[in-house]
């Protein structure tokens, strides 16, 4: 057997966290002498600390690794933590990335020195014919899922486009929600096409909106609200409607967020 020093040691692991491993039940020697409290584990237990190494560095929890110690060998099993372990670091990846985008972005207008400008237009929204796919989703980043659904069941209908054709998402809550948020989205089309589970045709009405076209990341967004509602109201309008926005370069056209072009309308009338 092996005493706690020694066995931190051969680990690369603290006597403190060995403490606190057998605090947990996570890894517990396999003796502790009841009269000087010294620990004592086996020579086998460092392949299992190895073990515990390894899941740490991938990102387990400790609670986590828990559940995982017992099965570690039922390959069917752990290639199911795995996979969601990796879905849950490419999520963390994404929302890192994004972040160092809105630095980089942030520093670069520093260096320019520059203050967003936006032209404020108030024009029609045409009379259109959409697919529209409306839901309730977990949150605003999800919007991707609608979009899945509209082109998965029109896929087969040889849906005719209408010139140009416009992709755009309704943000229909009243207030901005954290979760479970009402989001539609929608496509224009030319001709009528038959309902399927989830997508409805309809003709949208003629609407008078007030619009700011903006190029890059969707981090912009805020500026842009906070320009249009500046406004709306030293120009005598009042919203009355749900937000649209307009995607003319999306996330499907480029990766690259400074190149995503898009329009932002909210429906108004005088006051």
């Amino acid at each position: 057997m092996l005493k706690i020093g020694d066995f931190s040691k051969l680990s690369m692991v603290s006597v403190r966290m060995l403490r606190h491993y057998d605090k947990i039940g996570l890894l517990k020697p396999v003796k502790t002498d009841e009269f000087t409290g010294y620990r004592y584990y086996e020579e086998q237990q460092l392949l299992v600390m190895g073990r515990i190494n390894t899941l740490k560095n991938m990102g387990f929890s400790l609670s986590m690794i828990g559940e995982i110690l017992p099965v570690y060998d039922d390959k069917e099993k752990m290639s199911q933590f795995f996979l969601e372990q990796k879905a849950e670091l490419a999520a963390e990846y994404h929302k890192i990335a994004e972040r160092l985008s809105l630095i980089m972005t942030a520093m670069e207008r520093l260096r320019k020195d520059d203050t967003m400008k936006y032209e404020v237009n108030l024009k029609m929204m045409p009379e259109r014919r959409v697919a529209s796919v409306r839901k309730v989703i977990p949150a605003y980043d999800h919007e991707g899922t609608l979009w899945h659904i509209l082109f998965k069941e029109t896929g087969g209908m040889n849906m005719k486009l209408a010139e140009p054709p416009r992709h755009c998402a309704i943000l229909h809550d009243k207030e901005y929600k954290e979760n479970n948020v009402d989001v539609e989205v929608q496509i224009t089309v030319d001709g009528n096409y038959t309902d399927t589970e989830n997508v409805r045709f309809k003709t949208e009405p003629e609407m008078q909106v007030v619009s700011i076209n903006f190029k890059g990341a969707y981090s912009q967004f805020g500026e842009v609200y906070a320009q249009l509602a500046a406004w709306v109201s030293q120009n005598g309008y009042e919203f009355c409607g749900p937000m649209i926005d307009i995607y003319h370069v999306s996330p499907h056209d480029t990766q690259n967020p400074e190149e995503f072009v898009t329009e932002v309308c909210c429906p108004v009338i005088a006051k």
